[in-house]
């Protein structure tokens, strides 16, 4: 049976709409020759913790996982012990978008904290930050942050490090919501090891899908004994990939070169030329900073549903007439200038009337 698809069709509703980078798909093809060992005994993964420590650390190993949920408990079941608690923005992915796994399949209680721009403080931490020896109350041992958040900010190194020390200073250890982490490096130009290993973060979800991969992510843990029972762990919670070559070998092709920097400071730039029209138009503004590879604006809902007709995008807060845009890796200028026209003819049409 053939089977496709319209590819002229895009839009601009996630970075998990696009297609799988070229060169992923090129490094899959090189790595389906012959027979390797299974469950992670195969020439891929060995390379992938040789780059693991290169890039970020002697103590650093990659764990490849298939999702980010699945990244995301696994990564903060290895901080907490049964009554764990993790503190998190409200607005965290793993918060809002992870169908409770991580108190139904993780078994750990999450403390949110409202963040007007998605980004966590020490401040903000304080608000949960208290009880520990209370018997009545999860005990707060981990922080959770996002970056890039979901409201498209980004945290700059000092940001994550006062956040790390303050945390540790009261026994937390922190995590790290990586998926778009190529996108907040490129962002701020600066290493992937800026962000993690330098400001003093414990463990990472390291993003590979919305950056171009097929599919899979990885969990990055910074300490050696963070990293002795993350195998246990990943095979517990259904994350441990047969043939886990052809996800050591995305990982190993995205991060071991230039393409995730290449990749998200491309979909970075069309977000922001994106945002710089949303700026100039005439009934749309910007929410928050395009800071990544996400606009979020605010326009009448009845525009957003004329331009869904056409253009695929999410609301994210339809009561207050907020919507969201994202780009991918993938997304061309044309792409940009044909949404845009749209988008000022939608408005033209509406103030119209």
């Amino acid at each position: 049976m053939s089977i496709s698809h319209d590819t002229t069709l895009r839009g601009f509703a996630s970075d998990n709409y696009s297609g799988v980078h070229p060169e992923i798909l090129e490094a899959i093809a090189r790595a389906n020759g012959g027979h390797q060992g299974a469950y992670g005994d195969d020439h891929y993964t060995a390379k992938l913790d040789e780059l693991a420590r290169e890039t970020f650390g002697s103590q650093a190993a990659i764990f490849p996982v298939f999702n980010g949920t699945g990244a995301n408990v696994t990564a903060l079941q290895s901080l907490l012990p049964r009554w764990g608690a993790v503190i998190c923005a409200s607005t965290a992915h793993i918060n809002v978008d992870e169908n409770g796994a991580p108190e139904r399949i993780g078994g750990m209680k999450l403390l949110p904290v409202e963040a007007e721009d998605g980004k966590l403080t020490p401040e903000l931490i304080d608000r949960e930050a208290w009880g520990w020896g209370d018997e009545h109350r999860a005990q707060p041992l981990a922080v959770s942050i996002t970056q890039a958040t979901e409201l498209g900010t980004v945290y700059t190194p000092q940001e994550i490090e006062a956040i790390t020390s303050h945390a540790h200073s009261k026994g937390m250890r922190v995590h790290l919501d990586g998926s778009r982490l190529g996108n907040a490096a490129a962002s701020l130009g600066v290493p992937l090891r800026a962000l993690t290993t330098d400001v003093g973060v414990d463990i990472v979800s390291l993003g590979g899908t919305k950056n171009g991969m097929l599919l899979g992510e990885g969990v990055l843990t910074l300490h050696t004994e963070l990293a002795a029972d993350m195998k246990y762990l990943r095979k517990m919670n259904m994350q441990l990939g047969s043939k886990m070559r052809f996800i050591s070998a995305q990982l190993l092709e995205l991060y071991g070169t230039d393409l995730w920097h290449r990749s998200a400071s491309h979909s970075n730039a069309m977000a922001a030329l994106l945002g710089q029209a949303v700026q100039g138009s005439q009934g749309a503004e910007l929410v928050y900073p395009v800071q990544a590879n996400g606009v979020f604006a605010q326009l009448p809902n009845a525009v957003a549903d004329k331009l869904r007709e056409t253009f695929r995008f999410y609301d994210w807060d339809r009561a207050a007439g907020h919507v969201r845009w994202m780009c991918s890796f993938d997304t061309t200028e044309d792409d940009v200038r044909e949404f845009i026209a749209a988008l000022n003819s939608e408005l033209a049409a509406h103030h119209a009337k």
